[in-house]
Parts: C-alpha cells; sequence; structure tokens
C-alpha cells in the first residue's frame, strides 16, 4: 500500500498522523541492509512477545529502535532544521492546509 508524502518528502501519512520517512540520502545497498536488520529486529520482537521472554523482548526492541535511528526514521532529523513532527495528527501540524486541500480535491 502506497501512502501519502508530505511535499517536502519528509513524512507519509497514516490514519490522520504523520510518520517519519526513511533518510533519502542513505544509499541503496545501506537502506537494504538497515531495513533488513529492522525486519530482523521486529520478527525477534514477535518471538520474544511469544515466549513471554522479558529480556529478549527488551533487547529485541533496542534493535529495532536502532535500526529506525539509523534509518533515519527516529532520533534527529536528517533535514536541516530540528523540527519533528513524527506521530503527530496532521491537522496539529503545518501540513493541515496541504492534507485538507489534498482530501477536497479527491
Amino acid at each position: 500500500m502506497k501512502y501519502p508524502i508530505t511535499p517536502d518528502g519528509r513524512y507519509f501519512v497514516h490514519r490522520e498522523r504523520l510518520w517519519r520517512c526513511t533518510n533519502p540520502n542513505l544509499d541503496e545497498e545501506t537502506r537494504q541492509r538497515l531495513v533488513s536488520e529492522l525486519m530482523t529486529a521486529r520478527r525477534e520482537v514477535a518471538a520474544a512477545r511469544r515466549s513471554s521472554d522479558d529480556n529478549a523482548l527488551a533487547a529485541a526492541r533496542k534493535k529495532v529502535h536502532a535500526a529506525k535511528i539509523a534509518l533515519g526514521e527516529r532520533g534527529p532529523t536528517w533535514w536541516d532544521d530540528d523540527r519533528d513532527y513524527n506521530r503527530y495528527l496532521i491537522k496539529n501540524t503545518p501540513y493541515a492546509d496541504w492534507w485538507s486541500s489534498r482530501a477536497s480535491s479527491r
């Protein structure tokens, strides 16, 4: 499924909420490696939940977090300013007008 992306390419929109996009400045090989690490870590989270292993769950969540930071989806912003609207409802951000004009054009 393709989610709408803000005009500046910083976020995609899912259920009226902004989510940070992956840093487009990453080379494809690095991006693929990090996505692979993220998916492996997410599988480890699921396995730890199934086994009710709190230590393994904490370790797996740390790996997910590290991969997301490396991808630019968390942590310091990969753009010029530090304003970050990750997880904000779009209506509460500077993207609200863009979003409403997009919705009214459909």
